[in-house]
């Protein structure tokens, strides 16, 4: 005995799609014209016109759904292409010195770190403080005050002459005019791109020991010393 038939002709859809989903897909639509051609009542057949309409829709339905998939696979192809060319572009970078964004500085077995820092004309004095992670300064350093880009390596000892431990650290430039007043400063690390690292979280650029992402990268510069 046939169950869940009404004078239509329809079927109970329960039967045949499950009820966690929240769209029918294709399929689906194809198991429900099925169905309701086998269930349908021999006394009241689906009208033949209905019948085309559910065809008309099914491939209308089809249609949509090799489209999304074609576009899902385009885009997937446009971001591994994207994505490899910007890898090659990085690797390119490979030796060439940048400016690295931030004030943190990571001390983990190197010999010495650049820092950089911009000023206008007109400076008298510059100053960089260095402090550990707990915020305690380890080291003043007596900066130049030339226009433009300036650079200062710090060999890791701290003001005593002893070399800091390894850890995290932080750096602040401070500069001022003839009239002691405290002039605005751009400061960064510099360093040459030492390698590249391809990780699931994304690209990875090695300088000078530590991991940087491109999005750290102020501007890639000539040489030590001079404006980029």
């Amino acid at each position: 005995m046939v169950t869940d038939v009404n004078s239509s002709g329809s079927v109970n859809t329960n039967a045949n799609v499950s009820a966690n989903k929240s769209a029918l897909g294709k399929d689906d639509f194809l198991k429900l014209m099925i169905a309701q051609l086998k269930n349908q009542d021999p006394l009241n057949p689906m009208d033949g016109t209905e019948y085309a309409s559910q065809l008309a829709q099914f491939s209308s339905l089809e249609q949509i759904t090799n489209l999304n998939d074609y576009l899902k696979q385009s885009v997937d192809a446009n971001y591994l292409l994207t994505q490899s060319i910007n890898n090659t572009m990085l690797a390119n970078l490979i030796g060439k010195e940048v400016k690295i964004g931030g004030d943190s500085i990571k001390v983990a077995g190197q010999d010495s770190v650049t820092l950089g820092y911009d000023i206008p004309d007109g400076v008298k004095s510059v100053k960089i403080n260095i402090y550990n992670q707990y915020g305690t300064l380890v080291k003043t350093i007596e900066a130049p005050n030339k226009k433009g880009s300036n650079y200062v390596d710090w060999d890791f000892i701290d003001g005593n002459g002893n070399r800091v431990t390894d850890g995290d650290y932080t750096f602040e430039v401070n500069a001022y005019n003839y009239n002691n007043e405290e002039v605005e400063v751009t400061q960064y690390k510099s360093g040459p791109i030492d390698g590249v690292k391809y990780t699931e979280s994304g690209t990875l650029l090695i300088i000078n020991g530590v991991e940087y992402s491109a999005g750290d990268i102020l501007e890639i510069i000539n040489k030590k010393g001079g404006d980029s």
